[in-house]
């Protein structure tokens, strides 16, 4: 450890984590490409390191809890080192944060490209907090990557903020209002992580249907995300374009009929729903009903071919009855999701559902998870098997062990997992085949071939 007034960043290592969603996963990746050309050297974060920067995460009571555990098992792996909390956690729990010995250094959101500058000040002995307003914060970030860590995919931040208010998330206090990358930025970046050998990005925000609107209360109509996917769709040597979650009331003939034209766009939709109740999506401010939910997952299927339709479901919601409950549990077997996230209801201070009368107990909201965790593993061995005796082709990505045996596997365009029986590396590398099921619950491809391009 280099003694404090001393920063010499080609003597120094840092080391990342990175906790909650992909737009977080992206931020951190720039960050840590940015501590790379200034000449520190990147470390593992279970290794002993100079610096410490996380990540943080505090879209549930837990996400608190893990941010704050990581921050102090950083500092307790070498307590002379620099432990930097960044992102949202740290931007909402500035004075918890501020009165912490474990933390030196906060960064809010929209400042994670000062971090070099504020590492120097740190060294320096000055101001260590840089943690304004995030309603003040209007303008994109300048944050951009030239590579990731994923071998095959890349993740693409296109979008920030949001301005929708559902009554129980914390996320527009922390995240500001919506603002966008330019389409001319993003088609740079993903140029050059084709030219590296990616083959597949996905364009992620924390409200991504917002991309391209000027002010909230805009009409989402997804004119400027669909223009922005025809782009992309003209790149060379690009394969797939995959896109996060999307708000359904996006998915309008207009915007469906666009994107239904790129010919490298995933036939892989994640809707966020929330809930199948209409009682529940009001309290939750949700601004759809099950009714208008449903004819988008309808309009998808008319334009894609069993597409994989993917929600978040939560469960427990204040006032959520057990006929309520019943009503979403109805709802998602009628939709047949592809797969589904489920999440118990956690209260969040500063938010409309925290003062909401008739919380619902802890024991009630588990038990609704496992009941509904039950119907999403169904539903989800029901989409899977009826690829068998089909064809398709995946992007080989890593390995499987399955039954003590080792398997090359990747996803098809529709973010179903298959397995292939190879003793060659084919990670990045497309291939074609039959499917078939394998130990009751897998999937394999077999008489499979690598396309000629």
């Amino acid at each position: 450890m280099l003694s404090k007034n001393t920063f010499i960043p080609d003597k120094m290592s840092v080391a990342f984590l990175n906790l909650g969603c992909k737009v977080n996963a992206y931020e951190t990746e720039a960050m840590v490409e940015l501590c790379r050309n200034a000449g520190f050297t990147i470390v593992e974060f279970h290794e002993i390191a100079d610096i410490y920067v996380i990540n943080t995460c505090t879209v549930t009571n837990i996400a608190d809890r893990k941010s704050r555990q990581m921050l102090h098992k950083a500092k307790h792996r070498n307590p002379n080192a620099c432990v930097v909390a960044v992102g949202c956690y740290a931007q909402e729990s500035k004075e918890v944060l501020e009165n912490d010995d474990t933390v030196d250094i906060i960064i809010g959101n929209n400042h994670k490209n000062d971090l070099i500058n504020r590492l120097r000040l740190f060294y320096e002995g000055e101001e260590s907090t840089i943690v304004e307003s995030i309603s003040m914060q209007t303008d994109y970030e300048d944050l951009h990557v030239g590579a990731v860590s994923e071998k095959t995919r890349a993740y693409i931040k296109i979008q920030d903020g949001c301005s929708q208010f559902c009554s129980y998330c914390i996320i527009p206090y922390t995240r500001g209002r919506i603002r966008s990358r330019e389409a001319a930025e993003v088609t740079q970046e993903v140029k050059k992580l084709v030219s590296l050998g990616y083959k597949e990005i996905v364009l992620t925000g924390i409200h991504l249907s917002s991309y391209g609107l000027k002010k909230p209360g805009d009409d989402l109509d997804g004119g400027p995300l669909a223009e922005l996917i025809l782009e992309l769709d003209r790149i060379h040597g690009l394969e797939r374009i995959r896109l996060g979650s999307l708000e359904p009331r996006i998915i309008k003939e207009e915007f469906v009929s666009l994107i239904a034209a790129s010919h490298k766009l995933c036939p892989h939709f994640h809707l966020s729903m929330q809930s199948g109740c209409d009682e529940t999506l009001l309290r939750m401010n949700r601004k759809y009903t099950s009714k208008q939910y449903e004819d988008a997952c309808t309009l998808l299927r008319t334009y894609f071919e069993a597409p994989a339709l993917t929600t978040d479901v939560i469960v427990g919601f204040p006032g959520e009855t057990n006929e309520e409950f019943e009503k979403t549990c109805d709802f998602v077997k009628k939709i047949g999701f592809a797969q589904m996230h489920v999440f118990k209801y956690s209260k969040r201070k500063g938010t409309k559902a925290e003062s909401m009368p008739d919380q619902v107990p802890d024991q009630v909201k588990q038990q609704r998870s496992e009941t509904l965790l039950a119907i999403e593993k169904e539903l989800r061995l029901d989409y899977q098997i009826s690829f068998a005796g089909k064809k398709t082709t995946i992007l080989a990505e890593d390995t499987s062990i399955v039954d003590g045996k080792e398997f090359a596997s990747g996803y098809n365009e529709r973010y179903v997992r298959f397995l292939v029986e190879s003793e060659r590396d084919l990670s990045n590398t497309l291939i074609t085949g039959t499917a078939e099921l394998y130990q009751g619950e897998h999937l394999r491809l077999v008489d499979w071939s690598m396309p000629q391009n």
